[in-house]
């Protein structure tokens, strides 16, 4: 929760604001996408026309992400608010910010309409809607508040295109950026130069250990390593795992080779480098969290699913696989499906079939074809996102597929399900976002690989080679 609870009284007077001092005015879906936002801005004033807290109050009811997102703003203005007069209220209410240079906390006001506005746009706009009465809001401060920069923060790009036409500052909320931009996102594998040997081989050790071989390697540029990262080098036959690493020193392994036959996986071999560096990571039982990003037909289901029923039917670590995704359409919604929770997200699960199409084996006849889909089918379980929150999953290969489309809170409250002996495997492509109001550097995905770069039992790969067919990686490139 937010440090809300230590803020200073809301009967303090209000600072004389600075010429660079801010007043944000709020848009609604700024708050149902992250309730915090209230406490995100730093020294600088919010406010909140009254519209805004009636669309909040139509949201409120449901079991929805949005709803619940709803209910703990409420929460949060509520706990604002308790106590306070109508004169404080009026003054604004005291909100937590940084530290000044005299170590005394800077705090922000927030500030609730009062008053109707005076300045209407919809004589310039056609139309009467909740986006105009947010717009007469901003309106009226700019006018109120010369000593302000009004800003309005929304969501909502046409909200934001129709602020600029009315001459109002708009900005995006950029408070759930993972990152600037999404070109610096950590792609969970790198080349070595060419003179790598030549600058940090020196003070080369190697040794073997239950037919695994390692290196420590010590020079400059190992500080920008991370755990589990893959190395290799553009004319390099062979390539390498980071193990462990401080400061300046690192422990690397050489991989396995999983492009060979012999070295197949459910008869699934790795066709290009980064394949291969993912086989790793999901075979590797030291490693509960694999990330892996790619656009379609780079083979990330696939990889997944072949590592599973390797370590769930063959070598017994798990007890099964579980798969999910969240349910959003590309076009129009069909409607209710009927059955059990399984039988709903069947539609959804079109690539887990195709799939395993692909890793059920050839021989055998019908009869033993249809023997190993019936063994498959026990072994892998399809659950909805909508009932996972409050469960434990213990020795479970959990799947979570179009990863792109989660929130980060959507994405911690799926990881946090893991229990003893789980490994959590997150598939998507960022560039393929459905979900409202979500982006490349918004998308829970971008968040788990950021925030799980440095953890050693954590792995990230991004598949770049399109492996489906010519004709789609002609159109994935072209179209």
């Amino acid at each position: 929760m937010p440090p809300h609870l230590n803020r200073s009284s809301p009967t303090a007077p209000a600072p004389d604001p600075t010429p660079d001092h801010r007043l944000f005015v709020l848009d609604t879906n700024v708050l149902m996408h992250d309730p915090t936002a209230l406490f995100r801005f730093q020294e600088h004033d919010l406010f909140l026309p009254m519209m805004v807290l009636e669309e909040l109050d139509h949201a409120k009811k449901g079991v929805s992400e949005v709803a619940r997102n709803v209910r703990q703003v409420s929460r949060f203005l509520d706990d604002l608010i308790a106590g306070a007069s109508k004169e404080e209220i009026d003054r604004g209410l005291s909100l937590p910010g940084p530290s000044g240079p005299d170590g005394q906390a800077i705090s922000g006001r927030l500030y609730f309409q009062t008053q109707p506005s005076r300045l209407n746009p919809s004589v310039p706009l056609p139309g009467n809607t909740p986006d105009h009465d947010i717009l007469g809001v901003a309106l009226t401060l700019r006018e109120d508040r010369p000593h302000y920069q009004i800003t309005l923060v929304s969501k909502d790009i046409n909200l934001r295109i129709k602020a600029a036409i009315l001459g109002i500052h708009a900005e995006d909320y950029y408070n759930d950026q993972t990152l600037d931009d999404v070109k610096l996102l950590y792609e969970g594998a790198r080349d070595l130069p060419a003179d790598f040997w030549d600058t940090h081989g020196k003070e080369l050790d190697s040794w073997q250990d239950s037919g695994r071989t390692f290196y420590r390697v010590r020079g400059p540029d190992i500080a920008n390593w991370y755990p589990n990262q893959g190395l290799f080098q553009i004319d390099g036959e062979v390539a390498f795992i980071v193990r462990h690493r401080r400061d300046t020193e690192a422990v690397i392994e050489i991989i396995h080779d999983h492009t060979t036959p012999n070295h197949a996986i459910w008869g699934i071999v790795a066709r290009n480098r980064e394949q291969n560096f993912a086989l790793n990571l999901l075979l590797d039982p030291e490693i509960d969290f694999v990330s892996l990003l790619g656009a379609a037909g780079t083979g990330k289901t696939l990889l997944a699913l072949a590592a599973g029923l390797a370590q769930t039917l063959d070598t017994k670590q798990f007890r099964e696989i579980i798969m999910t995704r969240v349910t959003v359409p590309v076009g129009e919604d069909i409607g209710f499906l009927p059955g059990t929770e399984e039988e709903k997200m069947t539609p959804w699960m079109g690539a887990l079939m195709d799939n395993l199409e692909v890793l059920a084996p050839r021989e055998g006849g019908e009869w033993g074809r249809a023997a190993t889909a019936d063994l498959l089918s026990s072994r892998i379980k399809i659950r909805s996102l909508n009932f996972m929150r409050g469960r434990t999953f213990q020795n479970k290969y959990l799947i979570i597929d179009e990863a792109q489309n989660l929130t980060a809170k959507q994405m911690k409250t799926l990881i946090t399900r893991a229990g003893p002996g789980t490994k959590v495997i997150c598939l998507g492509n960022i560039a393929q976002i459905d979900t409202p109001y979500l982006s490349e550097t918004t998308s829970g995905l971008t968040y788990v690989v950021d925030r799980f770069k440095d953890w050693p039992h954590g792995g990230h790969v991004t598949l770049r080679r399109g492996e489906r067919s010519r004709l789609a990686e002609f159109a994935s490139e072209r179209l």
